[in-house]
């Protein structure tokens, strides 16, 4: 426990229900955007598990019932995050993403709230993903602002959801409840909200007490048939940031944090709806 006596971290706090058992709870009002810090911590984190012999389950949940990670920091500035340690040599996000993918912990999300954009996109990095039949919400919208999502969702949700349902997802930059998430397989289960604590810790639990090497074994084997190469996800976060500089994205970005963006206001809420009616407006004045 040496490493969770000496680890301050800003924005999520760690809980050792075990030696093998870590719940991960992001804390980052007010919406819990994806931040250079919350960045710097979480790659603090990665740092620890990829040695870490004796954690066999890492459970992600929020502080906050309606944000799981509501999305990318759109107002923070780019060069902070990429100026991180990057072992794998990508760029920050992708960094995070891809060694997520790859600890020999198992990863669970665990949503009760809004989780689009970047948020989503953590959350398929991680081996499983539960949801608050009631409260989860998630997304990729990035279509909204004429950009690929940036941290590989269109490269893990074909494997979970299949060709079809990856392009209305991606295509559609809307947002999907937790029944409707769990029947495209972009998550693997719905569980009512009064259950959902109970349920995961439960399962977490479980798969905690199982030797370190078979999980890490049972995961390899699965994420060979399963992953697209490592080097794959670099041309997602490429072709996000070359978005990110047009006139198009910049309106439109413009326009949402002109409506409360990254704040508890509608447009956080309402965003899979309001973002066509928003880029139609804002595109229209450029």
């Amino acid at each position: 426990m040496a490493f969770l006596d000496d680890f301050r971290p800003s924005h999520l706090r760690v809980t050792a229900h075990s030696p093998t058992l870590w719940e991960v709870t992001f804390d980052s009002p007010p919406v819990n955007v994806i931040g250079p810090d919350m960045m710097r911590d979480l790659k603090d984190l990665l740092t620890e598990l990829e040695s870490n012999s004796t954690v066999n389950v890492v459970v992600f949940d929020s502080a906050d019932p309606d944000f799981f990670l509501a999305h990318y920091d759109l107002g923070s500035d780019p060069a902070i995050a990429e100026a991180l340690p990057s072992p794998t040599g990508y760029a920050a996000w992708v960094d995070i993403t891809v060694r997520i993918s790859k600890l020999s912990a198992v990863t669970i999300s665990a949503i009760r709230g809004i989780a689009r954009g970047a948020g989503s996109e953590f959350a398929l990095a991680t081996d499983i993903r539960f949801v608050s039949r009631e409260k989860a919400v998630l997304g990729q919208m990035e279509v909204g602002f004429g950009a690929v999502p940036g941290g590989g969702a269109a490269g893990r949700l074909p494997a979970l959801v299949g060709r079809g349902r990856a392009f209305e997802i991606l295509l559609g930059g809307e947002d999907f409840d937790g029944d409707t998430a769990e029947r495209y397989g972009y998550v693997n289960r719905a569980v009512p909200d009064a259950e959902f604590v109970e349920f995961v810790h439960a399962y977490a639990t479980r798969v905690s007490r199982w030797d370190h090497r078979a999980l890490g074994e049972i995961k390899a084997f699965v994420n060979k048939y399963t992953r697209l190469p490592d080097a794959e996800y670099p041309l997602h976060s490429d072709a996000f940031w070359g978005a990110a500089g047009r006139d198009g994205f910049q309106s439109v970005a413009a326009a949402l944090f002109a409506g409360g963006l990254q704040q508890r206001t509608p447009i956080e809420y309402n965003l899979g709806t309001d973002i066509v009616d928003i880029t139609q407006t804002a595109r229209s004045a450029t």
